[in-house]
């Protein structure tokens, strides 16, 4: 076998005459006695690495091979063709001494079954991964040297470009406009997602840089995607700092046994350089750290997390920090549809520290409670804010024209540079004048695509504001509360406002039972506390106070049900739901409360008072009752009045002393 390896695919293509030396090892073979048919080359591995054999597919195949006793000869170069890895380079050593498998190169031909031989084969494959090593500190100290200086030259991000080994921003204007409208948008949305959607909203494309192959250094122009609004928002290059080191490399052991290389994000405290000012950049350094504060915040798998300001009804999402554990309150829709938004804190009871959670409050309060704070706070700043907000409105507008209007000058432009191949081509060669008059007619149709797509924009959503529109916002400005409670102010600009005043809220509860405390840390890094009562729960605010059932139990005992509900209506009073009371109402209200009812009139017994004056049970008092033996009254509401004379009380005697079986009275007894 004839092993061929390079190690790049550019040594591949500048470096031909190493690969011509070894494939002229084919002539050394046949020249040694080999026939052509018993000679296999070997050149798969052609621009792959020898460090390691994870992607040399006919590196492991020579392994196969020569474990399987198909090989009776090795030709290399030199060792460090065959490898520069010990484990690799001894492995295929040790095979080779089992299986009798002779290693050819250019000093002469081994047999690593002899000491001797693979004893000088071991030290050939030592200094082969010595000399990697050596190579590579060699260009990695050069690169760092440079890096120090801030000459090392990579791979720029969108938006730069090299004029005389000088970064500098590039001089297309659209590129610039593109790069400024992802900052401009993160600045006002808080969120790389809504960058993207606004991006989309509006018909905006993104460049991207392509390395390699024919398009190497053009621009395509396309969709922005979340990853990479995330990292051009993380890119220190783009505040002007020059940075080497935020990546490093490292190997492990994959799943399927083989050595990888995976690169990982270094903590900016190990960067290698760091150059602050190196070069012009789109934003500033302390812009880019609150920038890359807001990414963190956003991260949904942070310890505490303001979050940006999202689509819930609930006001305080993401800024409510729990007073007990520290940790940021979640938000729980509850109710028939989800219609009841509530605040609490559960991460101790699902870390197993605690069996219950650490709060649940309605949401409705404690934005309240907010609100109006927020409202007198601001009331007399609204003026400014009002100004300052038509004002970024208007710039605003005016950028996003300006990249309209970019894009369309380099559409004529791509048209005019169409039209002039086209008419510069011989007319007798139809085949390329054909080509380049479709190519001159595409552009032409995309001018006037992009014409059509900018009066649309420009009607739809660049809006002149004219001086009574100015002075109808000042106007708003000045009545801050109403702009606030307005129905068309969306819960997603009242979170932008908050998070604009307010840094975090912790909440507290007090000793007092349905009593909060709200501590709320400003923007400017003033706190304050704020004292919040909830209301009381269902069964609560459905409960008759103890001063109203008091007032029941005096008038229940000189008036029946129906007198008190009426007495009640006069002076205005309803029950806890608001509804008028009725005799059903109070009567289930004695019951509950024990309350009897009015004292029966003097003279008169009750039902069970005559039970017991004749021994007889309540059953008979009533069959009684019923056949008009006894005369009884009784009125709504109340329990039976009886009177018994001396004449019916002698015949209730006499009948009961010789009734044998009560039930069969005599109807004319």
């Amino acid at each position: 076998c004839v092993y061929i390896r390079q190690s790049t695919m550019g040594q591949v293509r500048l470096h031909q005459e190493s690969t011509e030396r070894q494939y002229n090892l084919a002539s050394k073979a046949r020249s040694l006695g080999w026939r052509p048919e018993q000679i296999r080359v070997l050149d798969r591995d052609l621009g792959q690495s020898g460090s390691q054999a994870t992607h040399r597919e006919d590196f492991k195949n020579l392994v196969g091979n020569v474990a399987m006793e198909k090989v009776g000869a090795i030709f290399s170069l030199e060792a460090s063709r065959l490898g520069r890895s010990n484990q690799d380079w001894h492995r295929l050593l040790e095979l080779c001494a089992i299986t009798g498998t002779l290693v050819i190169d250019e000093d002469g031909c081994y047999d690593p079954a002899e000491f001797n031989d693979g004893l000088v084969l071991g030290l050939k494959g030592t200094f082969a991964q010595a000399e990697l090593h050596i190579i590579r500190a060699r260009l990695h100290g050069g690169k760092l040297n440079k890096a120090r200086k801030g000459e090392l030259r990579f791979p720029l991000p969108v938006g730069f470009v090299f004029d005389d080994d000088q970064i500098v921003l590039d001089p297309d204007q659209e590129v610039q406009g593109a790069v400024r409208a992802v900052f401009e948008f993160f600045t006002r949305e808080g969120s790389a997602y809504a960058v993207v959607q606004r991006f989309q909203e509006l018909g905006l494309r993104f460049p991207r840089r392509s390395y390699g192959g024919v398009w190497n250094g053009k621009l395509i122009w396309g969709r922005i995607t979340h990853s990479r609004v995330v990292a051009i928002l993380a890119n220190p290059s783009y505040a002007g700092t020059y940075v080497f080191g935020r990546y490093q490399s490292s190997k492990a052991v994959g799943p399927d046994g083989a050595i990888e290389t995976r690169t990982r994000r270094m903590p900016e405290e190990e960067w290698r350089v760091v150059i602050h000012d190196h070069h012009p950049g789109y934003i500033s350094r302390d812009q880019f750290l609150a920038n890359r504060q807001r990414l963190a915040q956003n991260r949904t798998n942070a310890e505490v997390l303001t979050g940006p300001a999202r689509e819930g009804l609930c006001l305080l999402q993401g800024l409510l920090v729990c007073g007990l554990c520290g940790r940021r309150l979640t938000v729980r829709y509850t109710g028939n549809g989800g219609l009841y938004p509530a605040y609490q804190c559960t991460r101790r009871k699902h870390e197993g520290l605690a069996r219950c959670a650490c709060v649940s409050v309605s949401a409705t309060p404690l934005d309240n409670a907010v609100s109006a704070r927020v409202v007198d706070a601001v009331t007399p700043l609204t003026v400014e804010l009002a100004l300052a907000a038509l004002t970024s409105l208007e710039e605003r507008d005016q950028a996003i024209a300006g990249q309209w209007r970019l894009r369309i000058e380099r559409a004529r432009y791509d048209a005019d540079l169409a039209e002039r191949r086209y008419e510069a081509v011989d007319p007798a060669n139809r085949l390329i004048a054909a080509t380049l008059e479709k190519r001159w007619n595409d552009a032409e149709q995309r001018v006037l695509d992009l014409g059509a797509q900018i009066a649309a924009f420009e009607r739809q959503s660049l809006r002149a504001v004219t001086a009574e529109q100015k002075q109808q916002i000042i106007e708003l400005g000045r009545d801050f509360p109403r702009l606030w409670a307005a129905p068309t102010t969306s819960p997603r600009d009242r979170k932008r406002i908050l998070r604009l005043l307010i840094k975090d809220i912790t909440l507290a509860k007090r000793p007092e039972p349905k009593q909060l405390q709200l501590h709320i840390r400003w923007q400017g890094g003033v706190t304050e506390t704020i004292d919040v009562h909830l209301p009381p729960n269902r069964a609560d605010a459905l409960r008759y106070p103890p001063v109203f059932i008091d007032e029941v139990r005096a008038l229940a005992q000189s008036h029946d049900d129906h007198e008190i509900a009426a007495l009640l209506a006069r002076d205005g009073k309803t029950s806890t739901t608001g509804k008028p009371f009725t005799a059903s109402m109070i009567s289930w209200i004695r019951h509950k409360h024990r309350i009897p009812g009015p004292s029966a009139p003097a003279g008169t017994l009750t039902v069970h008072q005559l039970a017991q004056r004749y021994g007889v049970s309540c059953g008979v008092v009533y069959y009684w009752i019923d056949l008009r033996v006894i005369p009884a009254d009784r009125k709504a509401g109340k329990s039976y009045a009886i009177t018994i004379t001396e004449t019916v009380d002698q015949r209730l005697r006499a009948w009961v002393s010789r009734s044998h079986r009560i039930p069969g009275i005599p109807k004319t007894v």
